[in-house]
């Protein structure tokens, strides 16, 4: 459990761990608070966001969609590994989630299998959208792949987690099948070499 950074140290985090960062205008103060608290947090999830393009990907996820205001996340990584701030504070991206997920993450534990939607976990994630059509065909380029464990690991470094608090939202929320075409313990073993 831990306090959100600051969106300055998020930011410092970002950069340090050799990220290209991309600032939207307005990011820092764009979010959801008004819908319900933002933390503590406890730790990093990972997502695609089934669009193509940069410029229009990171449009959704800044804006959101009519079913869903916007910001979608903290962070969209593009397929050139860069990320750009869209937002800072509680995002729509997490979701209802199982509370026996969040207890293995608090916990850095292996995650039990996901059958409940019974938590908020937009108070509770720092979230990365991914642009990917997420249809298992849309390659992931390795500039992106490294950028997702770079962001992940600048976080949990700042927090002293460790590469366990870093989930995909397949195994947060029943349904959800993101990130595809890549692994989540794949990324969490390259989460965890940054980590050393």
């Amino acid at each position: 459990m831990a306090t959100p950074l600051s969106a300055g140290t998020f930011l410092k985090a970002l950069r340090t761990e050799g990220l290209t960062v991309v600032e939207v205008d307005g990011w820092r103060t764009r979010n959801r608070n008004h819908a319900g608290p933002w933390g503590p947090v406890h730790g990093v999830m990972i997502h695609h966001t089934a669009t193509r393009g940069a410029a229009r990907t990171v449009e959704i996820c800044r804006d959101g969609r009519p079913d869903l205001p916007g910001p979608l996340c903290h962070g969209v990584i593009t397929k050139d590994g860069r990320v750009h701030l869209v937002g800072y504070g509680r995002a729509n991206h997490a979701g209802p989630g199982d509370d026996d997920v969040l207890r293995a993450v608090v916990a850095e534990r292996g995650l039990p299998p996901v059958n409940e939607a019974n938590t908020d976990g937009n108070r509770r994630f720092y979230g990365f959208e991914c642009e990917n059509l997420g249809n298992g065909d849309d390659p992931w380029p390795a500039a992106q792949l490294d950028a997702i464990a770079r962001a992940a690991a600048a976080v949990c470094r700042r927090h002293g987690w460790t590469a366990r608090s870093v989930i995909g939202h397949l195994e947060w929320q029943p349904g959800k099948v993101d990130p595809r075409g890549f692994t989540m313990d794949g990324m969490r073993a390259r989460v965890a070499e940054r980590l050393k």
